[in-house]
């Protein structure tokens, strides 16, 4: 009976000393994870696309953002979230604890990058910006991207986004703006499909860099349509010589069109082909789509550049003229100012 005794009183040391010896172990990794770090700056750290935690948390320790790599696994395991990290760059406050660091890598709060398309651009045009930006990663996309496909704006995304992601997250992003957009167009618009619209919604993108004016020149453009009459876009004509680029003369200066390139016929011209292009002759923005897809009310059918930026609208041919002459004569005073100051 002694003897069992003394061994039950053994035992129960043991598991007294041991539930000790776990509950100071247990007290000790608590304190390490939340103790301040030797980072002694603010970083920015960088998670690969398919790196592992292991591969990370060995680089966090190796930068002294972080003291003990093995600690990192232990407590991701203990949380479930070894696979759970975020791919990107995140920024590293100083002195952030071990937990803290472990938190935003899952988290996924990365930093955000930012590329700006502007509206009015070529496809092509559009494609030689998104190949050019240093953080995006990955090749351009090998399949055709159709002119006028793309929602221009200023997209943010994460280091680690390709360049084929982004541009297909421009053309989701415009056939969503069109489902939400083409329900609520008003009906008699002479525009049958989306598409049609992104074609007029070009036109209007180029011949106004002002938004403000976008609704007019929609307008314009579609009691046109209504009435059979041709639109008459400069910006079409170039489009069906050089695909959207600028025309330039000899000496490499922009110039203006020739009386030959007006009257040649290609699927663009509209001066020379009743309704719309073949395709878009850019990528218009949210502005220019809306315009067309409920434009204002309006009788005006011409319009001229007012030199300042902005057009000059007219109701009838007799009106049109006088604003043309009225241009020219700006035009004129402008060449004479600039002849002066020479």
């Amino acid at each position: 009976m002694k003897f069992l005794k003394g061994l039950l009183s053994l035992v129960l040391l043991v598991v007294i000393l041991g539930g000790a010896a776990v509950g100071g172990g247990w007290l000790w990794m608590q304190n390490e994870l939340a103790k301040a770090g030797p980072l002694e700056e603010d970083v920015t750290f960088t998670v690969e696309p398919g790196e592992s935690l292991a591969s990370v948390a060995s680089r966090l320790e190796k930068d002294s953002i972080i003291r003990d790599a093995k600690l990192m696994r232990l407590k991701a395991k203990l949380d479930g979230t070894e696979l759970a990290i975020k791919t990107g760059e995140f920024e590293i406050p100083h002195q952030a604890s071990l937990s803290d660091v472990l938190g935003t890598l899952v988290e996924g709060k990365a930093v955000l990058h930012k590329i700006t398309l502007p509206e009015g651009r070529t496809t092509a045009q559009l494609l030689k910006i998104v190949e050019a930006d240093p953080v995006l990663v990955g090749d351009m996309p090998t399949e055709d991207i159709p002119e006028g496909s793309l929602l221009p704006d200023t997209y943010l995304f994460n280091r680690g986004m390709t360049r084929a992601q982004l541009v297909a997250k421009m053309q989701d992003a415009q056939a969503k703006l069109l489902d939400g957009l083409w329900p609520k167009r008003k009906a008699d618009i002479p525009v049958a499909t989306p598409y049609e619209a992104i074609i007029l919604a070009s036109i209007v993108e180029k011949e106004t860099g002002k938004v403000d004016e976008q609704p007019e020149i929609a307008a314009l453009f579609t009691t046109r349509l209504r009435k059979g009459m041709r639109l008459e876009s400069d910006p079409t004509i170039i489009y069906g010589i050089s695909q959207g680029e600028p025309l330039y003369n000899a000496k490499g200066q922009r110039r203006t069109l020739r009386r030959s390139e007006i009257d040649r016929k290609t699927d663009w011209n509209t001066y020379q082909i009743d309704g719309l292009p073949k395709t878009p002759i850019c990528n218009p923005g949210r502005g220019a789509i809306e315009a067309v897809l409920n434009p204002p009310d309006t009788e005006y059918l011409f319009f001229v550049a007012d030199g300042k930026g902005g057009h000059l609208f007219a109701k009838t041919l007799q009106e049109h003229n006088r604003n043309v002459a009225a241009y020219r004569a700006y035009e004129s005073k402008e060449i004479a100012k600039e002849r002066a100051g020479e």
